[in-house]
């Protein structure tokens, strides 16, 4: 079978154009029926790799895979891509299994997940042989291997797979494997000459900043507040540790809950469920939160602690950004986490083989923490992926140590490395480099070797410094199959036999090898750089109202807002602000099954925004001329006689200035009218806040800062005149919409006639009702929900899981309250927090 197929099933399922690399590569050795080793980082896109062969293939793809969430999250997203599949696994009745086993034998399914439990169990053997199986799939194949990080036993009896569907092929799929564990894979599946298919291990959307341990809380809350309400996972290494830092989270203002093996199962269900319906935006968790969630929208992960090992490390910081859209990496080190993990290993782990290789491992993380080199490139060299560049994106590039020329340091070590036959480890290598006679070395002749005792000009700590830069940069890597020896690699070689340029860093350099660094200097890491409320634009002005538009869906049919859209499919909508259906399905991840399911909600609000910014009529929604991606509409301000020029780039200057000036003036008569002190009604800090935020409601101006209560009415009601007088001129102000509604609404217009008025949909128009009403906005929403409506809705809410959802309350109630009665009694129970 050839690719035709299968790029025609991406577009239609995925509704992208192109495969990722390898991803086609990859589906031709299925349709090879060639056994197949896949190894890609966290996010590269591993599931379209057996997905694309199940939808195209006859029969159906059985895929191993080790968490419960995990597969219920892959599932309801096959299922709303219009790919039918299904799970086996404890969490079903016997009912329930019965009706998925029907469905399989009748040939409605094309994937099935399993756990690793289900699949070797004797009883799910006879249904498995009576399948028409297209292939298997095992994800996380890195539990296979005796010498993975996370060793589960049911992944060892696997090889009965190929020993009982030899014509089957198998796809072993890892985001974490080192070439060891890769080795111990192929042997224990008994692949038959697989392909093995290595993608680049770089995410070069995610920046990657290393810090030492100390005030660790003081710098997590100003990184916090440089990325508003925005989705992260702080990672702990101690279950007391991770309610600690979410309890003193919350006393800073940020919203965040706690998730540890200690909490009850029905516990931990809701803090997943609230971080994926974007409830609860942070979480701060032990490492086992993550592995079963598939949120594309994480844009931060924070190690408090250091990692166990490079493995884990980047397994968990992809967890962020796999929307491809930018995301930061945050790790803190201290040698005090080497030490508590030392303890951990030397008391749990009675293999001497094993001790010895999660200690060299767990150093090799440390050496990672402390390295003056580009973070990335000592990842990816680690992957085995040669990576000479520097990044750019992380701490050491953006705030470079001082280098030297190392290559004659490199070279003295590299050659004694060969000279003792590549059988020593890096403490023996130092000794013989700085010429000790202890008798391990005079035993084995490494004293009579021409390299001994030629780097007496460094100190044992710096060589041990240097050698771990080599280990980074590729220069050497260590055999943990074979106690530790350091083996020279072909970039290594290149250095020593052709003389190619290393340079490298130490804290303290000999006085002829590199001017000396300055004393007692302190250089503060680079904060990463949040975008600033100043900078928002159209587009994000657009992206926001997208993302308004996926919430209420999210919320009205229960499903994550990632598993509606994508953050990156909804950046692209208001990149190419498409017009008409045609133009719609040109934007990346919109499928066909997705078009039908919430195209027309999002065509519109597309439509109702060009309108306001264009205010020229626009072609009808079932015109499917334009096929191409429409070019954003011209700003509104182009269309006005007396505005020769666009005002939106300086938009944002602008009603910052305005609304500063104005504030300003406010805080002077309220202070003249108490007779006390400007600064005691607001601080200057707090007033440029709230000019550069521009808070429209109540809890908005809650959030932005410490205002006495006293002040809330006038300050709200000035910023809300000066938006809506901005708006007026033809400037686009993030929150005008909402008030434009809310001025229309107290005029006495309706909901349908402001609908009509501005050119949306009615259900926007209650959104903005709902939102401004649930933000702490006085309005009578008793036409669509009385107060006995909303008593009789909130007193049924504890037979619900959070977060509440329309659609089951509106089924519960035999529809005796309408969708727009349930919406309000739902913004009512969260206003109640709001007037606290």
């Amino acid at each position: 079978m050839n690719l035709e197929k299968a790029t025609t099933a991406l577009k239609k399922y995925f509704g992208y154009e192109q495969f990722r690399p390898l991803q086609a590569d990859i589906i031709q050795a299925v349709y090879d029926k060639r056994d197949s080793l896949v190894l890609m980082p966290t996010g590269g896109g591993k599931s379209i790799c057996y997905q694309i062969p199940a939808v195209t293939l006859e029969g159906t793809t059985v895929v191993l895979s080790p968490l419960i969430a995990l597969m219920k999250d892959q599932v309801e997203a096959l299922s709303r891509t219009g790919i039918p599949a299904a799970f086996l696994n404890s969490s079903l009745d016997s009912r329930q299994a019965m009706n998925v086993e029907n469905a399989l034998m009748a040939g409605h399914l094309k994937v099935l997940y399993v756990s690793p439990e289900k699949l070797v169990s004797q009883s799910f053997q006879p249904l498995l042989r009576r399948l028409n199986i297209s292939l298997f799939a095992i994800d996380e194949a890195h539990c296979i291997s005796a010498w993975g990080h996370d060793f589960r036993p049911e992944y060892t009896q696997l090889r009965f797979l190929k020993e009982q569907y030899p014509h089957v092929p198998i796809l072993a799929l890892t985001a974490t494997a080192d070439k060891l564990t890769r080795k111990d894979i192929l042997e224990q599946l008994h692949l038959q000459d697989p392909a093995q298919f290595v993608a680049s291990f770089d995410r070069p959307n995610i920046a990657l900043y290393v810090r030492p341990g100390q005030r660790r809380i003081e710098q997590i809350v100003e990184f916090l507040r440089l990325h508003p309400g925005q989705s992260g996972i702080i990672y702990c290494l101690a279950r007391r540790t991770c309610q600690d830092l979410s309890d003193k989270l919350n006393a800073k203002g940020f919203q965040t809950a706690f998730y540890h093996a200690e909490m009850t199962s029905a516990q931990r269900n809701k803090v997943q469920e609230d971080f994926k319906f974007d409830r609860t935006p942070i979480i701060c968790a032990t490492i086992a939160f993550g592995m079963g969630i598939d949120k594309s929208n994480v844009r931060f992960v924070i190690h408090y602690n250091l990692p166990r090992n490079l493995e884990g490390y980047y397994q968990e910081i992809g967890r962020g950004g796999r929307d491809g859209l930018p995301a930061d990496a945050l790790l803190f080190f201290s040698y005090g986490d080497v030490m508590t993990y030392r303890d951990m290993i030397e008391q749990g782990e009675s293999s001497p083989e094993q001790k010895e290789l999660k200690l060299a491992k767990l150093n090799r993380m440390y050496q990672f923490a402390e390295a003056p080199i580009c973070r990335r490139k000592t990842v990816l060299n680690y992957f085995g992926e040669p990576y000479e560049q520097n990044c750019g994106n992380c701490d050491v590039c953006k705030k470079p140590p001082r280098h030297f020329d190392g290559t004659i340091s490199a070279q003295k070590a590299l050659s004694a490395i060969l000279r003792t036959n590549q059988t020593v480890g890096m403490s023996l290598l130092v000794d013989i480099l700085r010429g000790s006679r202890r008798r391990e070395i005079v035993e084995r002749g490494f004293d009579q070797i021409k390299t001994f005792g030629q780097g007496r000009e460094y100190t044992f700590d710096n060589w041990m410094f240097l050698l771990s830069q080599m280990l980074h940069l590729g220069l050497l890597e260590i055999a943990y199959d074979e106690h530790n020896c350091l083996k020279v690699t072909p970039m290594g070689r290149a250095v020593l036999f052709e003389g190619k340029a290393v340079q490298l860093a130490l804290p303290e350099l000999p006085q002829e090898a590199a001017p000396k660094p300055e004393k007692g200097k302190k250089t503060r890491l680079p904060a990463p750089v949040a975008e600033s409320p100043l900078d928002i634009s159209q587009r994000e002005v657009l992206f926001r109202r997208l993302s308004a538009v996926r919430r209420s869906i999210s919320q009205e049919q229960g499903v994550p807002p990632y598993m509606v859209f994508s953050d990156a499919t909804l950046q692209d909508m208001a990149d190419k602000r498409p017009l008409t259906k045609s133009a719609l399905r040109t934007v990346s991840g919109v499928g066909e099954h997705k078009m039908k399911l919430y195209g027309e909600a999002f065509l519109n609000e597309v439509r109702s925004f060009a309108v306001e910014q264009s205010g020229e009529p626009l072609p009808d929604p079932d015109d499917e001329v334009p096929a191409s991606p429409t070019p954003a509409p011209k700003s509104r301000a182009s269309s006005v006689a007396s505005t020769p020029k666009e005002t939106a780039p300086n938009a944002a200057d602008q009603i910052r200035d305005a609304l500063q000036q104005r504030l300003s003036n406010l805080r002077g008569q309220l202070a003249q009218q108490q007779g006390i002190a400007p600064q005691a009604v607001c601080s200057d800090a707090l007033l440029e806040s709230l000019a550069v935020r521009h808070p429209y409601t109540l809890a908005d101006l809650l959030e932005t800062g410490d205002l006495a209560k006293p002040y809330h009415k006038p300050f709200l009601q000035t910023i809300r005149t000066c938006i809506l007088e901005k708006t007026a001129e033809g400037i686009r102000v993030l929150g005008a919409s909402p008030l434009q509604t809310w001025a229309l609404f107290q005029a006495g217009q309706s909901v349908e006639a402001i609908a009509e008025i501005r050119g949306y949909a009615t259900m926007t128009i209650m959104g903005h009702l709902a939102s401004l009403y649930e933000r702490g906005e006085d309005i009578d929403v008793s036409a669509w929900a009385s107060a006995e409506d909303i008593d009789m809705v909130l007193g049924a809410l504890p037979l619900f899981e959070q977060p509440y959802q329309q659609k089951p309350i509106y089924e519960h109630f035999n529809e005796r309250y309408t969708h727009d009665t349930i919406r309000f009694a739902l913004a009512h129970l969260k206003r109640s927090s709001v007037l606290v």
